[in-house]
């Protein structure tokens, strides 16, 4: 009969914080093991050091190696994955062997605990009991006094460790946050606390329920005496039960009701509303003219994932909402421009493609809005990413023709592509499938066919200039519907669109009589 194993979370340091049944588990345990950094004591076991029997077998799992630098031939990763096998194999000795082990973990063990690793290699095998912990951040926030979400806010964890710009976003699109893992990573998450505009309610707390525990204002941290039990929470202004405007909050409802009525008088002239095209995502396609306004506003308008490309800054207000509501955050950026705040109105590719310029202009034909300007800044479209990775196809006249149902019926976009056949134009296709939409590509390509012969030339561009970028030259004949979704651009050639021996496409800018 095999030994059970337990992963046991023995809290963030006050011994008096291990629950009954942590205690319980380790009294009566076989072998006691524990995690221990190069050349450290483990803190685990110090924690729990008073309830570990006599008779316990004590299996110390030391690492070979706690930063990116090793020599091991799979580098970093590499010395870890052996150092997980080998721990793993060496309970699995006292398992085979009838023996009950309990794995000491800080904190909660499935929360960043190495317990997680073993886990993976010995649950299947082994009957496992996990006893849950208190994490490090529910003793800094008893520590600090600091209620960190109310009623619907939003905790977001962040490790120290992710890339500055991407940590300054997601502090400034959050109400509240737990930034774990810190230590020489400290100057960057200070950088990043500026950058999104809560620095002032960021709180570091070090040594949580521990001997020298301390807490002060992150500002004013050294960051030399940064050690790796330490972390920062940041909250809103919760007194009398409300909260300070906190930047990028996702909510589409509480943006609206953040902005002034309609029905107001502006107290100072209207700003002038900017709708930015970001381009199809790479920052290179990013124009300079499209750079320098997104440094100067003081909001960013848009669907979430655009949001997102936009770096935050100090006093940059974030308003991020789903893909389906762009009227209404068409009416959010004029209103916040009528009262003289700086805005742009950000899209994907080309604003004025497929893009929320034509959102902006329908909403700014209400009167309220009849003194906000609006410029629309230029970027690089789908269609031209896609066409230039594979070469000219669109050198000729072509049309383009979103596939999308939704702001208009499908007999039209049927009668417009059989249109555009008739007419032999190059045809560029935007958003040719979707979860709900699968069937219209079929359609479509059934409908060309109509007019087009099946060696016409088609180009399949998937996240075009992004990670996982893939671009196909096919027929319309040999063109799999199933293949294509809503992260592709089609463009079908002409009668005349050729591809060259070296797989380039191209489309001449002469038509024979």
């Amino acid at each position: 009969m095999t030994g059970r194993f337990h992963g046991v979370g023995v809290g963030p340091g006050d011994p008096e914080l291990i629950t009954l049944k942590a205690a319980r588990l380790i009294a009566a345990a076989d072998v006691v093991a524990y995690h221990a950094g190069v050349g450290k004591e483990s803190n685990a076991r110090r924690i729990a050091a008073p309830l570990i029997p006599d008779t316990a077998i004590e299996e110390r799992l030391a690492y070979p190696v706690t930063t990116g630098a090793t020599d091991h031939p799979g580098g970093y990763a590499g010395a870890l994955a052996d150092f997980y096998e080998e721990s793993a194999a060496r309970l699995a000795a006292h398992l085979d062997a009838g023996r009950d082990v309990v794995l000491l973990s800080e904190g909660d063990p499935l929360f960043y605990g190495s317990f997680m690793y073993m886990h993976d290699r010995l649950s299947e095998r082994y009957e496992t009991q996990i006893v849950p912990g208190v994490p490090a951040f529910a003793a800094a926030t008893a520590a600090a006094a600091a209620p960190l979400v109310r009623q619907t806010d939003v905790l977001t964890v962040l490790p120290g460790t992710l890339p500055e710009p991407e940590l300054a976003r997601r502090l400034a699109d959050t109400d509240a946050a737990v930034v774990m893992k810190l230590g020489r990573t400290f100057p960057a998450v200070r950088r990043a606390l500026e950058a999104a505009g809560r620095l002032d309610h960021a709180v570091y707390v070090e040594r949580a329920s521990m001997e020298g525990e301390r807490r002060l204002p992150v500002a004013e941290v050294d960051p030399a005496g940064v050690p790796y039990f330490s972390l920062i929470l940041v909250t809103g202004d919760s007194r009398n039960g409300t909260r300070s405007r906190l930047p990028g909050e996702r909510s589409e409802a509480r943006d609206r009701s953040a902005a002034p009525e309609a029905g107001e008088r502006p107290a100072v002239p209207a700003a002038e509303l900017l709708v930015v095209g970001l381009g199809p995502g790479p920052g290179a396609w990013l124009t300079p003219e499209a750079t320098a306004a997104l440094a100067e506003v003081d909001h960013v308008v848009g669907y979430g994932p655009y949001v997102d490309r936009v770096p935050q800054r100090p006093g940059l207000t974030r308003h991020a909402s789903g893909n389906t509501v762009e009227l209404e955050r068409a009416r959010l950026a004029l209103e916040l421009a009528r009262n003289g705040e700086r805005v742009a109105v950000v899209s994907g590719g080309d604003a004025g493609v497929f893009g929320m310029a034509t959102a902006v202009f329908e909403a700014a034909e209400d009167p309220a809005f009849r003194q906000v300007p609006v410029r629309v800044l230029p970027g690089v479209s789908a269609v031209q990413a896609v066409a230039a990775r594979a070469g000219a196809p669109i050198g000729g006249d072509f049309a383009v023709v979103s596939l999308s149902d939704r702001l208009k019926p499908w007999e039209v976009v049927e009668r417009r592509l059989r249109a555009v056949a008739e007419a032999d134009l190059v045809l560029a296709v935007y958003n040719p499938a979707s979860r709900s939409r699968t069937e219209q590509i079929a359609t479509a390509r059934r409908v060309l066919l109509e007019h087009r012969g099946p060696a016409t030339v088609v180009v399949v561009g998937r996240d075009v200039g992004r990670p996982g970028e893939s671009l196909t030259v096919t027929t319309l004949g040999e063109l799999d519907p199933a293949t294509v979704d809503m992260r592709c651009l089609l463009i079908v050639g002409a009668s005349g669109t050729r591809v060259s021996q070296a797989g380039r496409v191209w489309t001449p800018r002469w038509v024979k009589p």
